[in-house]
């Protein structure tokens, strides 16, 4: 399963791709959710880019996204508050 629901909390593990051309939800890759970054996997930068895109595409204030692992691999999994449009979302993208 690529989300987990905790409480007022999701769970997202998500499979980067940096360097891509623009910034887009790219499907269900294994139990992941695929995401393309435009930032390049440098210092940080595609992780930046990433809570940028989850916070803009999702309504939610950048300081509710956290990692809780994998900062310098391509697979990660982040915590952030559940809201409606992450809910219409993820019944969008299918369990």
């Amino acid at each position: 399963m690529w989300y987990e629901i905790i409480g007022d909390e999701i769970l997202f593990y998500i499979k980067a791709q940096p360097n891509s051309s623009r910034n887009e939800f790219a499907g269900i890759y294994d139990d992941s959710l695929k995401v393309k970054i435009k930032a390049p996997a440098v210092e940080g930068a595609a992780n930046k880019e990433l809570v940028k895109f989850l916070s803009k595409s999702f309504k939610i204030p950048k300081s509710s996204i956290e990692f809780l692992g994998g900062e310098t691999s391509k697979r990660k999994k982040i915590k952030m508050q559940y809201n409606e449009k992450i809910k219409e979302f993820v019944k969008k993208m299918g369990s």
